[in-house]
């Protein structure tokens, strides 16, 4: 009369193991589920009964009761459909308890009884507590990304039970899924001019430097932006699996090979909410763009159409590297470290601000830029301005340094970061870049006077130094840090707020 399922719930971008506890007695017919289940699993009882019948498979007219355990953790979704539908046949009699010891069961129950995917496939299978795990035939090649787990797919329910009784063999798992088919991804030889453009987003991509471009329409900001990507190396196998953890959890396909092996690129539009960009949701938390687009670029187009209360919502992802969304039924944490990268026009008009091009006010100016805090624009490593290219480049058809190229250097200063225990140099802390990057003394006068001008935060000052440090990684350059490179680096550090036509670190 009393059947334990094992199955997980996904909450957040984790799966957490749920034990669903199938109770039949008799009384009066009914169908009650408890343990803190959302409308989607109350609503198992239809799907459930529907698929039995459909199956060929008794229902019964008694009292059913089932138990979603732990009753402290929120359960949503259909992901356990299946685990009620096998507790109750085996409450029933009509599958042996034995037949399902050590197995997990996940799925969504059409009406004809068929085995639908879910979301989050492969968060679920790592979090069960079993060895075996049964899964739609369209989650295995998520689900065989965790090893050691034994993974059986069935196409429909009834399927299942004739497995579980020994009438018939599992069905076969099929051909292992294709390698994924590299995506070509945009090259910087395709860049006209921009010297001091393109060497910022080398700079980016070398020490994982957030980056804002500042200039008028068709200068060539999302164009830089959107090749960014391309330089930077490999993720790991860790950060694979946790960028497809990610990915999947919010129900987004795996590439053909299983793991997502290039950083992602993730670019929402200007009129996103704040729960979309960091995540959360009434009924369901889900990531949000920011934690899609950990591990790789996180591109905000038009920054200053952003809502700035959106905008601000980014400030402790961007400094912790995760989001914590709280709500009443509960909270989950969500990994969100990403290079940031925003483009913007210096004013509403798109003319530059510059005499005889911008038709803004000074005040209308200003106004615009504040649309972005001064607390998230500090968070901004590489602030530069980038003009209209000159007609002779644009004309002259010859071509500038392919991404392969950079991409080299790019890898050679990521390999030096990782000799520190950091897979870029914006991870090192004070102490840390004190060791790695020393200051020569001329140095430490130019920051000092820097500092005292009032233009660089005890923030700045962090990041002006690894700016530095990163620089020197991509010329091979070793011992104290020079004045040079911390010129350069607060070259790479332009105020957006200055008057029109004047400019300073």
């Amino acid at each position: 009369m009393l059947a334990t399922v094992h199955a997980a719930t996904l909450l957040g971008v984790r799966g957490h193991p749920v034990r669903v506890e199938v109770h039949v007695d008799n009384g009066l017919p009914a169908f009650n589920v408890v343990g803190l289940p959302d409308a989607s699993c109350k609503e198992a009882r239809d799907r459930v009964r529907a698929a039995l019948v459909s199956s060929g498979l008794a229902w019964p007219s008694r009292r059913i009761t089932v138990n979603l355990a732990p009753t402290g953790v929120p359960k949503a979704g259909a992901v356990l459909d299946l685990p009620m539908a096998v507790g109750l046949l085996v409450a029933c009699g009509e599958v042996e308890p034995e037949s399902i010891d050590g197995v997990a069961f996940l799925g969504e129950l059409g009406l004809d009884g068929s085995l639908r995917p879910i979301p989050g496939a492969l968060p679920l299978v790592d979090a069960v507590e079993v060895g075996v795990v049964v899964v739609a035939p369209d989650n295995a090649v998520e689900a065989r990304l965790v090893t050691p787990t034994v993974v059986h797919t069935v196409p429909d329910l009834r399927s299942l039970v004739l497995a579980l009784r020994g009438e018939e063999p599992w069905p076969e798992a099929g051909s292992p899924a294709p390698e994924a088919v590299a995506f070509e991804e945009p090259d910087l030889v395709d860049v006209r001019g921009q010297r001091m453009a393109r060497f910022a987003v080398e700079v980016a991509a070398a020490g994982a430097h957030h980056l804002l471009l500042i200039g008028p329409p068709g200068a060539g900001k999302s164009m830089l932006a959107r090749r960014l990507p391309g330089l930077l190396p490999d993720l790991t196998g860790d950060q694979a699996l946790e960028v497809s953890r990610i990915r999947s959890a919010a129900g987004e396909a795996l590439p053909t090979g299983g793991l997502f092996r290039r950083p992602p690129w993730r670019s929402p539009h200007h009129g996103a909410s704040a729960a979309a960009l960091v995540g959360g949701g009434s009924a369901a938390m889900r990531p949000g763009e920011i934690s899609l687009a950990h591990g790789g670029v996180l591109f905000l187009d038009e920054l200053g159409e952003f809502a700035p209360k959106v905008l601000d919502a980014l400030r402790q992802p961007l400094e912790d590297g995760t989001v914590q969304i709280s709500r009443v039924a509960g909270s989950a944490d969500y990994p969100a470290r990403v290079l940031l990268v925003a483009a913007m026009n210096p004013c509403p008009c798109g003319g530059s601000g510059a005499p005889g091009g911008c038709r803004c006010p000074e005040h209308v100016r200003l106004k615009y830029l504040r649309r972005v805090s001064g607390p998230l624009l500090d968070r901004f490593d590489l602030r530069i301005d980038v003009d209209r290219p000159e007609p002779v480049e644009l004309l002259d058809g010859s071509d500038g340094e392919p991404s392969s190229a950079v991409a080299e250097r790019v890898a050679a200063a990521r390999e030096r970061a990782r000799s520190r225990g950091v897979t870029a140099n914006v991870e090192l802390d004070a102490s840390a870049l004190a060791t790695a990057a020393p200051l020569s003394h001329e140095a430490t006068r130019l920051l000092e006077a820097t500092l005292h001008a009032g233009r660089l935060s005890a923030r700045g000052l962090h990041r002006v130094r690894t700016v530095a440090l990163t620089i020197a990684d991509l010329t091979g350059r070793e011992g104290p840090v020079g004045p040079d490179l911390i010129d350069t680096a607060l070259g790479l550090r332009i105020d957006p707020f200055r008057p029109a036509g004047h400019g300073i670190h």
